[in-house]
């Protein structure tokens, strides 16, 4: 039977019965007399204190955004718990033109480590971003000062292609701030629940519905360009699966066999293939499509339960998870199917595993002792780390750089709610949502 304690009650009844790990450590600020950088390698230390006045509005159009675009990258980068902003009202130092020379003396005094300055300036519906980042102790710029332009409306986007760039060039990893995530956004008494497939910035701003609520939806998954999303959809009474054109939400069934249940499904990394479960007499096994020929290749056969494939990010391997053991482990086999090796060895069942986008780690879903949790493992089951422990956390979901995790938690008698956490274990904390959430999905960086 599944893992999860919500989705168990979402199929039907037949179907149902049918070492430390490298960069897990939280982060370390450098030295002073070092090159700023924050190194995700060591032990516990304060945040990084950081200084983000204000940007300068550079015409009458930008006045608006000024204050706001600094309001957004400082909640990117507190949000991910290795920043701390000093107060505008701590600020002894004043930014008031983008070339201007920085007094270094100024944001020391405040014991600032790094200073963020920005300009704005905005007019007939377009508007230009631009920012440099300095090293306060050092007192040197970091890089060359970047420049971002488009359409007024697309001002918090170009907050969080800035607040990439500051994260990249301090932490060295890649950003995930100019990301969207799906979700399932949940409305209604419990006996009678609403459900929608939802879209939003991964701060939980700019939300958008993409199915009216008079169906059961469940598992979003983005495709590898960000464009379309599958689903399971119960609109014909039956698990089906769904893929969505998000600039058009024109949609159409995958998959279809009469007689047979389909869900869980999920893109190779190519973008042209799914990879999901169908459910046909008693068995459930894997199957992929490929969406151009319309082939279809079943990839396990066994009298067991085969459902929550990932693909690695080079196409070569999946993931998933089975009850061929007996109980619910994770395995791995050839994406081509074939053999497949347990790599899940610990007490307790596991579920919903997805391949890191660096492909070094595998995230799952474990229940232990009346306890869910959230996990990662090396993709050969070594190194196993539990980051989350509750009533019910499930169905992790990778940041586009492989270093949070968001996934749904929910407490007894309570509704669920979309929380992320650091694969270090840290900075554990709620996203901002205005309905109860599950079943989030992250999508790549936007382009």
């Amino acid at each position: 039977m599944s893992i999860t304690r919500r989705k168990a009650l979402l199929l039907p009844a037949a179907f149902a019965a049918s070492a430390m790990l490298p960069g897990l450590t939280p982060a370390r600020a450098r030295a002073q007399s070092g090159p700023l950088r924050i190194e995700i390698t060591e032990g516990v230390i304060e945040p990084l204190p950081i200084a983000l006045p204000d940007f300068v509005a550079e015409n009458s159009g930008g006045q608006q955004y000024a204050a706001q675009l600094g309001r957004v990258i400082s909640g990117n980068l507190v949000n991910t718990g290795l920043f701390r902003e000093i107060p505008a009202s701590a600020h002894v130092g004043r930014i008031t033109s983008f070339d201007a020379s920085v007094s270094y003396a100024d944001w020391r005094a405040v014991n600032a480590q790094a200073l963020v300055t920005g300009a704005v300036a905005a007019s007939g519906g377009r508007m230009t971003v631009k920012f440099r980042l300095f090293d306060v102790f050092s007192g040197q710029q970091m890089g060359e000062g970047l420049q971002f332009g488009g359409p007024t409306d697309s001002w918090r986007r170009m907050a969080h292609k800035v607040s990439d760039a500051v994260y990249s060039r301090i932490t060295g990893e890649g950003g995930y701030f100019d990301s969207r995530v799906v979700f399932v956004a949940e409305t209604g008494p419990r006996d009678n629940r609403r459900k929608q497939l939802a879209i939003m910035d991964q701060d939980g701003a700019n939300v958008q519905y993409l199915t009216d609520g008079n169906a059961l939806v469940f598992a979003p998954r983005f495709s590898p360009d960000g464009g379309r999303i599958l689903y399971t959809s119960y609109e014909t009474g039956f698990p089906r699966i769904y893929v969505m054109e998000l600039s058009s939400l024109r949609r159409q069934v995958l998959g279809d066999q009469p007689g047979t249940m389909t869900f869980a499904p999920r893109f190779a990394p190519n973008g042209q293939t799914v990879i999901y479960s169908l459910a046909r007499g008693g068995t459930t096994d894997l199957y992929t499509l490929d969406l151009s020929s319309g082939r279809i290749v079943q990839l396990t056969n066994a009298p067991s339960i085969a459902t929550a494939p990932s693909f690695s990010p080079d196409g070569g391997r999946v993931v998933f998870e089975s009850d061929r053991s007996g109980t619910q482990q994770l395995y791995v086999m050839a994406a081509g199917g074939g053999e497949a090796r347990r790599i899940s060895n610990g007490p307790g069942r596991y579920g919903t595993p997805v391949w890191s986008p660096r492909g070094d780690l595998v995230a799952f879903t474990k229940s232990h002792q009346g306890r869910f949790h959230i996990g990662v493992m090396r993709t050969d089951g070594s190194g196993e780390r539990l980051l989350t422990a509750s009533f019910l956390d499930e169905g992790p979901s990778w940041a586009p750089n492989g270093r949070v995790i968001m996934f749904t938690r929910e407490t007894a008698g309570g509704d669920p709610s979309l929380y992320s956490v650091d694969i270090s274990g840290r900075n554990l904390r709620r996203i901002p949502t205005s309905t109860a959430a599950s079943d989030p999905a992250w999508s790549p960086l936007l382009a």
